[in-house]
């Protein structure tokens, strides 16, 4: 068997079959070298440059561990192999960043990779009898094997929480990925954990928390997504819609020089910020307690959160753009689904571990509603952000400058 040894720096030696070395070198796969995996994230970790190309790979090792471990077929392992290996490949420029953008004018997310990999893999996958529309199943989470990379205690969120601590250099982000595999076991009722792994199993729930509020969701990179975000909507507003399928194919850089050659000013001008790092700043960051959270649930589409923002720019005498309104979605529960087997029974894994309760109320308080400005104009913006957006007058130190 033709095998392709990969040093990678976080899982050591990775083994690369033969029949995943057409996909490693696909056109598609081959983009996500240059898609940065945490988008907007080394304004704030210079070191956060690693791409979806990295993750892939570590996704596909872990895979190939878990379908061992399961002792799967062969037809069955390659199949997973290969859904790890490209499960993010439907990934716009700058990761997440695009994903609003994508809802919004392609109506898909990353996980819809059906015409991707029809286009430009299609014929690899079959000439190694791997059926392209089961891949797509697993990848969308909707196939008997898609627990492996699209569950509660799956390989893709193991392997971008080692990453992502890596290389920001986040402390939080410690997850015992092979322990925690190893202590899984196949039952014809599903995925159980044996109890020695639960303590493997809370440290990548505790990691997800912890790593929300100071990478995922730390501001600096909420900003960057947000001015990136307008400019790609000021871009498109001088362009054929067919510009939205073109451009949110790209790679970063590509899309970069797109924005900074724009025939648009402000998409220009938001382009140059964030090359320079000048980025907005906090005019508001509120919590669940300061706004009618029930609006906000599910999030706000990218043309509400607009329309917002150009509300608030009015009554503060700005121009639209020089206001940003980013409001996520509240944080769901985290539920692991697995159940735990001890000497005598199989259990809920919240009965044997009451710290999930506390790790949701947490992902609760961390949730912020930001509104963004220039420089300088911080102040009149959160006073009409308070009235537009309803919300209840910050204390001092709720209005960060």
């Amino acid at each position: 068997m033709n095998l392709k040894i990969i040093k990678d720096p976080v899982h050591g030696y990775v083994e690369v079959e033969e029949f995943a070395l057409a996909l490693l070198d696909s056109p598609p796969l081959q983009r996500l070298r240059y898609v940065k995996q945490l988008g907007f994230s080394f304004l704030v970790y210079p070191g956060a440059n690693h791409t979806r190309f990295e993750h892939s790979l570590g996704t596909m090792f872990l895979a190939d561990v878990a379908c061992r471990r399961f002792a799967l077929s062969d037809p069955e392992r390659t199949l997973v192999v290969a859904a790890a290996l490209l499960h993010d490949i439907g990934h716009g420029p700058f990761s997440h960043a695009s994903e609003p953008l994508m809802e919004e004018f392609l109506h898909r997310t990353h996980d819809d990779i059906e015409l991707i990999v029809e286009e430009q893999v299609g014929d690899q996958l079959r000439a190694s009898d791997i059926d392209p529309d089961e891949l797509c199943a697993i990848v969308k989470g909707k196939h008997p094997l898609s627990g492996i990379i699209h569950g509660d205690l799956d390989v893709d969120r193991m392997d971008y929480l080692l990453r992502d601590a890596y290389y920001t250099g986040a402390p939080y982000g410690t997850v015992d990925a092979q322990r925690l595999i190893r202590h899984l076991i196949q039952t014809p009722e599903g995925t159980v954990l044996d109890e020695n792994g639960v303590n493997a199993a809370e440290s990548l729930l505790i990691a997800r928390t912890l790593m929300r509020p100071s990478v995922y969701y730390h501001h600096v990179s909420r900003i960057g997504e947000t001015m990136f975000q307008l400019a790609v909507l000021e871009h498109f507003r001088d362009e054929p819609v067919a510009e939205a399928q073109k451009m949110l194919r790209m790679d970063d850089s590509a899309c970069m020089h797109v924005l900074q050659t724009s025939k648009n000013p402000v998409a220009r001008a938001l382009a140059a910020r964030l090359y320079e790092r000048r980025l907005y700043k906090r005019a508001l960051s509120v919590g669940s307690d300061q706004v009618n959270i029930a609006g906000f649930l599910d999030g706000v589409p990218i043309e509400k959160c607009r329309d917002f923002a150009i509300r608030i720019a009015e009554q503060a005498r700005l121009q639209p753009h020089e206001v940003l309104v980013d409001i996520p979605s509240v944080p769901s529960e985290m539920s692991l689904g697995v159940r735990v087997k001890n000497r005598h029974t199989i259990v809920d894994f919240e009965e044997f571990s009451p710290r999930v309760r506390t790790l949701n109320a947490t992902r609760r308080q961390q949730w912020r509603l930001g509104v963004y400005t220039i420089p300088g104009q911080q102040e009149r913006v959160a006073d009409a952000a308070c009235e537009v957006l309803h919300i209840k007058k910050p204390t001092r130190q709720d209005t960060l400058f």
